[in-house]
């Protein structure tokens, strides 16, 4: 949505994009390589909660809703991208765990 005057935009869309928000799954984002390359070589579930993953999923997935319905912009390709590798890290979990229980 455009407005007429930039000081009537709800605050942090004069761009149409919040640099906060951006900033927030940029550090986000910048975490989940190294949890799934961890999961990947390590083979275990130690130290990883499969709830933990769900909720940071179903978090994902509220921002893109959000991004879908309310306010789209460039953002939600950052929200998809965060859920993709969430999605991996949880997707391992679950190799692992069938790891752990056949080498058992």
């Amino acid at each position: 949505m455009r407005y007429p005057r930039p000081e009537a935009a709800p605050y942090g869309t004069n761009f149409g994009m919040s640099i906060f928000e951006i900033i927030m799954l940029l550090c986000f984002g910048a975490a989940w390589p190294f949890s799934i390359y961890k999961s990947w070589t390590s083979r275990r579930t130690g130290g990883k909660s499969v709830f933990f993953l769900l909720i940071i999923l179903a978090g994902y997935a509220a921002g893109i809703a959000n991004k879908i319905f309310y306010h789209f912009d460039g953002v939600i390709y950052l929200y998809c991208l965060n859920f993709l590798m969430v999605s991996a890290d949880t997707a391992l979990w679950f190799r692992n765990r069938r790891l752990e229980r056949v080498s058992a």
